[in-house]
């Protein structure tokens, strides 16, 4: 396959361009044009556009040593920075970033019922490598990765232990806020992979046992209006079935709702959005039998539509 994640491509036979945004198999992908429709085309159907990137930020390999005064040479920092494609959307891209000051010595292969050699090269000192792409969607058919890292450098400084990365990812692992992931200098999730193993602090973990019952119990006061979009309340999204999706939008209904009775609001307002209806639905069934619920209804049309459910309190 000649095509990878994210290159531009134009149909032979049509006037239509897209991005690759799936590798079906070994002669057919999957193209997304404007319209954001991905239209399964056979690989020879489509011709490469020069001139177009993918998002991935592929990094020059210099083996050139550079010499760093001991006191400024930076030993620790290697990563994995997983960035969305600045085109196709529902693409991501794999980098192995490099914020040391050694050049690493990189093989990466991925696992799914055989192995398959993804990368090899050389990481310049402060610099990134795309080594894998893959659908945004289809985490849990990803397959296992194994990256192996050597270190190098013409310095005198004592060996740095290779390091090994044998793993597969799962949803969770991007369950956290994205942050700025170094050297590409854009938001991602970041996997930190020359990290020792966190310690326990058994002083720290004492005490969150045995904090007053005031303190554990302290709730928080709501905004007037809550925003129950799933893109509002979780940062991993893309990665969560519906039925999930639903779970943790009714789960932080019952907890702001909760928390406007504690500090006895007079009243506060969901915003659902329209959509099927579903989430609606659940609010209005929950909020219907709840002792402390005065009545509800549709929020201000003129600003929220039929998207927004106000309830009085009691």
């Amino acid at each position: 396959m000649k095509y990878k994640l994210g290159d531009f491509v134009r149909f032979v036979d049509e006037r239509m361009e897209g991005y690759v945004t799936r590798i079906i198999d070994e002669n057919m992908i999957g193209v997304t044009g404007e319209d954001d429709f991905e239209i399964p085309v056979l690989a020879s159907k489509v011709t490469s556009v020069y001139g177009h990137q993918s998002g991935g930020n592929a990094a020059g390999i210099n083996p050139a040593a550079t010499i760093i005064p001991t006191a400024e040479f930076k030993a620790k920092g290697v990563y994995l920075g997983v960035v969305g494609d600045t085109k196709a959307a529902s693409v991501v891209h794999f980098n192995l970033v490099n914020d040391t000051s050694y050049q690493l010595l990189a093989t990466f292969k991925t696992e799914k019922q055989q192995y398959k050699g993804e990368y090899i090269g050389i990481v310049a000192p402060n610099s990134a490598v795309v080594i894998y792409s893959a659908q945004l969607a289809d985490i849990q058919l990803w397959p296992k990765f194994n990256l192996q890292i050597l270190y190098y450098t013409q310095q005198d400084m004592k060996p740095e232990t290779p390091l090994l990365f044998n793993d597969k990812f799962k949803a969770k692992d991007f369950s956290g806020a994205k942050k700025t992931v170094p050297v590409i200098n854009q938001p991602g999730w970041l996997i930190r992979l020359d990290e020792p193993e966190m310690m326990l602090d058994a002083e720290k973990l004492k005490e969150s046992f045995f904090k007053p019952a005031a303190e554990k119990q302290q709730v928080d006061k709501p905004k007037g209006e809550v925003d129950l979009h799933i893109e509002k309340l979780r940062d991993d999204y893309q990665f969560i079935n519906s039925q999930e999706i639903l779970h943790i939008q009714l789960d932080y209904f019952k907890k702001s709702l909760d928390a406007a009775i504690v500090h006895q609001l007079p009243d506060i307002t969901f915003i659902h959005g329209a959509g099927n209806g579903i989430l609606r639905h659940e609010l209005h069934k929950q909020l219907g039998k709840h002792p402390k619920v005065q009545t509800f209804m549709d929020a201000r049309k003129e600003k929220f539509g039929y998207g927004a459910t106000k309830v009085l309190l009691k």
